[in-house]
């Protein structure tokens, strides 16, 4: 004979159970549903997204280049392209990948989404350049058309990313840029640069810690079998062919206004010194140039080195009657022309 109690423990637990899995909406089973659609769509656009990169370059898509770039296996990639193109978003011939018209549109989506959120990064907040691409990936995936028009509004519809990459416009236009790599310039030849890669992350860095970005005046000074030896904002950096295939360039007919030397350099000014402001670097983004605004650092501003910390660093400088501590890192940002 069946214990009553027991039976109605277990009918009690199963009851609780079905609750917990399938509650609507919030049920851990619709949450795994749910979360299991998303990962899909977002690999599914990233897939575009790698796909439109390569047209723009010409470069073959394969099965193997869509995998690494979406960090799934061979197989995982095989199973998501098939259901792709089964959707229309793409067409397989032979081992090759190329978008359909349907995919070319959502693939400019997404892509429009990612750069628009690296602009509003850069401009209208304190993140690094470092944090810039992966922050915005994790917001390109939750913008409607609507949230991305807005969001272009409100920035002034910028042409193109703080890395130089063109914006596409809500109609699917894009400005290039017109640089060609680094690699392939002319020794002495003064050069601007128009766009930085900025990807792979490992080489990004390196691009980022050398204080390079797009607006800079550079000059190729010596290129060896194994290096680039270039001269930037009054530094001398030697650098790996690989990497400088990662900076694009066009020639420049006239001095940058942003290539400044140490002479004109706010963080050259001796103590007791004063100087005008010419402007601020096109480097400093963000939260960082909107301090510097804010304290009065315009055009025709008159500041003076005042006194500097026993350890060389910050420096105080007079600015519109107020004292205001700034690193070096921070005064070699603003040209000046000293008085």
């Amino acid at each position: 004979m069946s214990n009553p109690i027991l039976a109605l423990t277990y009918a009690s637990l199963l009851l609780a159970t079905s609750f917990v899995l399938f509650r609507p909406d919030e049920g851990l089973f619709w949450q795994w549903q749910r979360q299991r659609q998303l990962t899909h769509r977002v690999l599914s656009e990233d897939a575009l997204k790698h796909i439109y990169k390569n047209e723009l370059i010409n470069n073959v898509t394969t099965l193997d280049s869509v995998t690494g770039a979406i960090g799934i296996s061979g197989n995982q990639t095989a199973i998501l392209l098939n259901e792709m193109a089964k959707h229309g978003l793409l067409q397989v011939e032979g081992t090759e990948f190329n978008l359909t018209k349907r995919g070319r549109v959502s693939a400019l989506h997404i892509l429009r989404a990612h750069r628009l959120w690296e602009h509003y990064l850069a401009e209208q907040t304190g993140f690094v350049e470092s944090e810039w691409h992966e922050r915005a990936e994790l917001h390109e995936h939750n913008m409607t058309l609507d949230d991305i028009d807005s969001l272009s509004n409100s920035l002034g519809n910028p042409t193109h990313d703080p890395h130089g990459d063109p914006i596409p416009t809500s109609r699917g236009d894009l400005v290039y840029h017109g640089g060609i790599p680094l690699s392939s310039q002319e020794i002495g030849q003064r050069l601007h640069i128009v766009h930085l890669e900025d990807e792979p992350k490992t080489l990004y860095s390196q691009l980022v810690a050398l204080g390079l970005h797009p607006g800079m005046e550079i000059q190729v000074l010596e290129i060896g079998q194994h290096f680039v030896r270039i001269w930037a904002a009054g530094d001398e950096h030697v650098i790996s062919p690989l990497l400088a295939s990662n900076i694009s360039v066009v020639p420049v007919s006239e001095p940058d206004l942003d290539d400044m030397d140490e002479s004109e350099r706010l963080s050259n000014l001796d103590i007791g010194q004063s100087c005008r402001v010419m402007r601020i670097s096109k480097q400093c983004r963000g939260l960082e140039r909107r301090r510097l605004l804010d304290l009065g650092v315009l055009p025709g501003t008159v500041i003076k080195a005042e006194m500097r910390s026993p350890s060389g660093d910050p420096t105080a400088y007079r600015i519109r009657e107020a004292l205001i501590g700034l690193r070096k890192e921070q005064a070699s940002m603003i040209s000046v022309v000293p008085l």
